[in-house]
């Protein structure tokens, strides 16, 4: 009963603001002299609202879902834009000043997708060496690739995919480990749209390996995605953690969306000497994985807030929200993400993938 209470506040206040942005866009269309029926726009601002609910109803409905991803813009800025018109049109309230503050506030919205779309859509390289000290045989050198939370779907699609692919395969990668959300709930998009085709492209010397994020788990289509990804040449780890070519070790944990999945002390590898590599979707914990001897943990799920100013919550929330951090032992890296959730908009933030590299001997 809470929930369906909550549920349905939540649901009106979402409402009250759906209208109140369209209020007053409609008031600003109007200054421009424009034959704008009351009813055809309130049903148009209607399917911008509620687009990206309409299109979960069926695959067939995935214009509503890309509508309703750019909608999230209008909410996202909206909350900061509209208020500071308001007040100004309180101050002078006109008609001329609804004309001013109303083009001021489609400019900046212009500003904010050309500037947020090119965050997104050109993604960058970041790099990092460190040093791990065990005596690992012959490895002395590893070049490890990071990315995550590509959200494959319908924005993140196929080219940006062959974007990381081309991005990836020139730091000549011994690994890529991919943590996590890989696919944007459900993984049909990526089986549609033939995306297999260029993940197999990816060229390593010991493997591409995956864990799942919280969105897989929203899909609820896990064992497909996992078959998916078997065929593009990704090994999916599920709290499981393998010896690669006895060089080295790589854990992949269930996502914390998992309250059953199994701890990290339970997949740490009997024998300690050689350098141990984890992947955990979301970067919750980085205490048990520094107490516990884990050489290199990598996670994504912040985005780094993807839309300023979200970054000043999710630097809140996590000890480590993006970036490197060393502790103790542990090596600690937080990527932004390849992709990103709802509309393809980054400002604050930048599409990404880490290039790392690793020596490794006993000093």
């Amino acid at each position: 009963m809470k929930r369906i209470s909550m549920g349905t506040l939540i649901l009106a206040i979402y409402t009250l603001l759906v209208f109140y942005f369209g209020y007053n866009t409609y008031q600003w269309l109007q200054t421009w002299a424009m034959p704008v029926h009351p009813v055809l726009f309130g049903l148009f601002w209607f399917v911008c609202a509620f687009g990206y609910i309409i299109g979960k109803f069926n695959h067939g409905l995935k214009y509503f879902s890309i509508i309703g991803s750019y909608w999230f813009i209008v909410m996202q800025y909206g909350l900061i834009l509209f208020p500071l018109a308001t007040l100004v049109y309180l101050i002078w309230p006109s008609k001329q000043t609804i004309f001013i503050t109303g083009n001021i506030v489609a400019f900046i919205f212009l500003i904010i997708f050309i500037a947020g779309t090119y965050m997104a859509f050109s993604p960058v390289v970041r790099y990092k060496s460190i040093h791990i000290n065990k005596d690992s045989g012959s490895l002395r050198e590893l070049k490890l690739v990071l990315a995550s939370d590509f959200h494959l779907g319908l924005l993140s699609n196929k080219k940006h995919l062959q974007r990381f692919v081309n991005l990836a395969n020139a730091e000549q990668p011994d690994v890529v480990l991919l943590a996590g959300d890989l696919v944007d709930d459900d993984p049909i998009w990526f089986v549609k749209d033939g995306m297999s085709e260029v993940m197999r492209q990816l060229k390593t010397t010991y493997g591409v390996y995956g864990v799942v994020g919280n969105h897989e788990y929203y899909g609820r289509k896990i064992p497909l995605l996992v078959e998916e990804m078997r065929g593009a040449g990704v090994r999916m780890l599920l709290d499981e953690t393998i010896c690669v070519e006895n060089a080295f070790y790589v854990t992949g944990r269930e996502d914390a969306t998992n309250g059953k999945r199994q701890s990290l002390e339970s997949l740490k590898p009997k024998l300690n000497e050689l350098p141990w590599l984890v992947m955990d979707h979301t970067p919750f914990d980085l205490d048990t994985p520094a107490e516990l001897g884990v050489d290199v943990h990598v996670s994504g799920h912040t985005h780094r807030g993807q839309m300023w100013p979200n970054h000043l919550f999710t630097r809140r929330l996590f000890e480590l929200d993006y970036g490197y951090k060393l502790k103790g032992q542990l090596h600690a890296f937080v990527s932004s993400g390849f992709g990103f959730w709802g509309p393809p908009l980054r400002l604050g933030s930048r599409s990404e993938l880490w290039s790392i590299k690793i020596t490794v001997s006993s000093k």
